[in-house]
């Protein structure tokens, strides 16, 4: 099938998608659980994500894995050259990311770079893209709203510079900081804006996972995210980072293996408390 034709479905399908979660997402029979409504929105809460517990817990092992990638931010691609949709709301190289999942691609060499940060992440339900995004000092991401209210959009603060205040964002009519090895969770649909007034550098774990929905909206949501993955626009964006690996690789003349050579010096106390809640938290599914 060519390729506007399918773009045309994968719309189609979407656009159906959405429609019905505005109209058939209703409360189940007496007794079901309600889906995530936790408040005020557009932010939810830990608890209505528990896996959200596990991701903090070993906030630091992620961190870790985060600084030696870091090494390399010059190297790492701007969100745009990876997702060409973004050149609407970015157009430098002030917003890096480093993707480890896309809608079904997985990034088997980044995963490698960074292989407790992969497996924690592949444990979390539903869990559909996972990178870190980088923000350079001063950037500023305009107002925007995700394309698929199907998916919740899930940061875990791994590196935020001072001054806190100054490094924020606003999601609706509500603005909120993010705190190192804390979570944040909201709906992406809402308009939504980032600024990074800081001198430094701001990283957070990225996500977007399934929306927790009742049958048989679940179903319609799951048709839509695999026309999704199957889109000339994601597999563009595989192709483009495939390329990106390729040109990494030989750039830096170390490939993958070269991130996960030993422990990162930072943060040993706080590697210690990590290890202390990972056993406490042990059974915590993302």
């Amino acid at each position: 099938m060519g390729g506007e034709p399918w773009a045309r479905i994968v719309e189609v399908t979407i656009l159906i998608g959405e429609w019905l979660l505005d109209r058939l997402d209703r409360p189940g029979p007496p007794g079901a659980p309600p889906p995530p409504r936790a408040g005020p929105p557009p932010f939810f809460t830990n608890d209505d994500f528990v896996w959200s517990y596990g991701l903090e817990a070993r906030w630091t092992t992620i961190r870790a894995e985060l600084d030696r990638v870091l090494e390399h931010r010059d190297q790492l691609p701007s969100f745009q050259d990876i997702s060409t949709d973004q050149a609407t709301i970015t157009d430098d190289d002030r917003w890096k990311t480093f993707f480890l999942y896309g809608f079904g691609f997985r990034s088997d060499a980044n995963c490698r770079r960074c292989p407790e940060t992969a497996r924690l992440v592949a444990r979390v339900p539903g869990m559909q893209t996972a990178m870190f995004s980088i923000l350079s000092p001063g950037k500023h991401i305009p107002d925007h709203c995700g394309p698929y209210k199907g998916v919740v959009r899930y940061h875990l603060a791994l590196q935020v510079p001072e001054p806190r205040a100054r490094c924020r964002i606003r999601v609706g009519d509500e603005i909120r900081h993010w705190e190192e090895g804390k979570s944040l969770i909201f709906d992406d649909t809402f308009e939504h804006e980032v600024w990074n007034d800081t001198d430094g550098v701001r990283v957070v774990l990225f996500l977007d996972v399934v929306r927790p929905l009742r049958f048989p909206m679940n179903v319609v949501n799951a048709i839509v995210i695999k026309a999704i993955a199957w889109s000339p626009f994601v597999q563009d964006a595989k192709r483009r980072h495939l390329a990106w690996e390729a040109r990494f690789a030989a750039d830096s003349g170390r490939g993958a293996p070269r991130l996960t050579r030993g422990p990162a010096p930072q943060l040993p106390a706080r590697r210690a408390g990590d290890e202390a809640r990972r056993h406490e938290l042990d059974d915590v599914r993302g």
